[in-house]
């Protein structure tokens, strides 16, 4: 039986300011735990070896890969988040934009009154979405 479940992120040297940025962008993300690698460890000293933090109560997990891989994150995978409102959805999509794609510009859409993909300056792929009301 799984204990849990949990995304899991692979990054190759900007783990711990990904985790950051991401705790920037959302008010409701929280950084819960980062361990280093230390002097002899198979990855680089300093960079992170294990990391955990939540978002809207979703825990993520990553790590500093310490080998180079020939691939990286793919949209067609994306962490879908729903915001409460316009302001907090045009200020994830400006911040999350910068430096990274636009898959779908932010707009209205058949499926969502107000919606926008984008892929971040690390590579993660983003969905964010304003939270139907009532």
């Amino acid at each position: 039986m799984v204990g849990s479940v949990s995304t899991f992120l692979m990054f190759e040297g900007v783990a711990e300011e990904a985790m950051k940025f991401y705790a920037s962008v959302f008010e409701c993300c929280e950084i819960q735990e980062i361990q280093r690698y230390g002097p002899g460890e198979a990855g680089t000293e300093g960079l992170l070896k294990g990391g955990r933090f939540t978002l809207h109560g979703q825990q993520f997990v990553c790590f500093d890969s310490p080998v180079k891989h020939a691939f990286s994150f793919t949209p067609s995978i994306s962490i879908f988040v729903e915001l409460e409102t316009e302001g907090e959805l045009e200020e994830a999509f400006t911040k999350l934009s910068a430096n990274g794609k636009i898959h779908m510009p932010m707009g209205r859409y058949g499926f969502s009154e107000k919606f926008a993909w984008v892929s971040d300056r690390f590579g993660v792929a983003w969905a964010l979405n304003l939270a139907r009301r009532p």
